[in-house]
């Protein structure tokens, strides 16, 4: 099971204007699998200006972010964060058919079609 300051590979699989639900699937270095639930709230998102956060910009169900655990959250699901630069979307799907690929900090782009999406887009790991 993940513990507090793990990170986590999740499947976001419910948006609303305050959080991402996500479904963990890995927790990371080591890949052991998990199947436990997690919370992205508006707050934890970014570092700065988290007032203005939409949660509907920076993710999309289907979306694979890459997150730190940052408590064990209510009896239902972990508290997730996304406020480091080499945390969030790794990989996404285009709303039109496609795979997505990292612009800049808030931007991906579709190479097929040269189609833009915002999210809250992780600096690659090298």
């Amino acid at each position: 099971l993940p513990e507090p300051d793990s990170l986590v590979l999740a499947r976001v699989t419910r948006i609303t204007s305050r959080q991402a639900v996500c479904s963990i699937l890995l927790v990371l270095p080591d890949p052991s699998s998990s199947s436990s639930s997690g919370v992205i709230r508006q707050q934890d998102v970014r570092l700065t200006e988290t007032d203005k956060v939409k949660v509907a910009e920076c993710f999309r169900v289907g979306d694979l972010v890459r997150a730190r655990v940052i408590s064990l959250g209510d009896s239902r699901s972990y508290f997730l964060s996304t406020a480091s630069n080499e945390l969030g979307v790794v990989f996404a799907t285009a709303s039109v058919p496609g795979t997505l690929r990292p612009l800049d900090w808030q931007t991906m782009v579709d190479p097929a079609t040269g189609r833009k999406e915002r999210r809250k887009v992780a600096k690659p790991t090298q």
